[in-house]
């Protein structure tokens, strides 16, 4: 009885183990793409569910008029939603709520 009640409980552990693997979130990666005619000075994505928006992606860079980057989030979340925001070097800022990134693949601004 003791062997067979170990056995269980270690088959049980190896799959809570399984689980937890399986149930880790991967990188998400989609393109932003900027079609406007102002260059891109910031651009910031946060969880659907966050009140705050994350750090600056680009870092000081820019993501030049017609040009196209490739993002990866590794948040460690298992959501897709997110919302994002985009400020331009002629003071203008856009805003998008709610996206599927996972369905999406990619997301432009337009004028």
């Amino acid at each position: 009885m003791m062997i067979r009640t170990t056995l269980i409980a270690s088959a049980i552990a190896t799959l809570a183990l399984l689980y937890q693997s399986s149930a880790q979130a991967e990188d998400l990666e989609f393109t932003l793409i900027n079609n406007t005619s102002v260059n891109m000075t910031s651009f910031h994505i946060s969880p659907g569910t966050s009140k705050h928006w994350q750090d600056d992606l680009l870092e000081g860079d820019v993501l030049r008029s017609g040009e196209q980057g490739t993002v990866t989030i590794q948040d460690g979340l298992t959501t897709c939603e997110y919302d994002i925001r985009a400020e331009f070097a002629d003071g203008d800022v856009m805003e998008d709520y709610d996206l599927n990134l996972c369905e999406l693949g990619s997301y432009t601004f337009h004028e």
